[in-house]
């Protein structure tokens, strides 16, 4: 029987695949890339990523990286602009 004395928290990153799905990352772990073909499944194929991420590194006594806020995103807009004509 396995009991969890921790629990963290990461920020992951969902962006839709060219060929269908999900691919995600986590900006806290460098290196961690998983994908699934719904995105539920992505999203269980990143709880899955990130505890195994975890676990190595544990396993190699190396420390859990913390969780920084994430940056703001970007404001996207489209704008127009118009030409006089000669």
């Amino acid at each position: 029987m396995s009991v969890f004395a921790d629990t963290y928290s990461y920020t992951v990153v969902f962006e839709a695949a060219e060929e269908g799905g999900y691919v995600v990352t986590c900006p806290a772990l460098p290196g961690l890339v998983t994908e699934g073909d719904t995105l539920e499944e992505a999203r269980d194929m990143a709880r899955d990523a990130v505890r195994g991420y975890l676990e190595s590194l544990q396993k190699d006594g190396l420390p859990i990286p913390v969780e920084r806020p994430p940056k703001p995103e970007p404001v996207k807009e489209t704008i127009s602009v118009r030409l006089k004509t000669a």
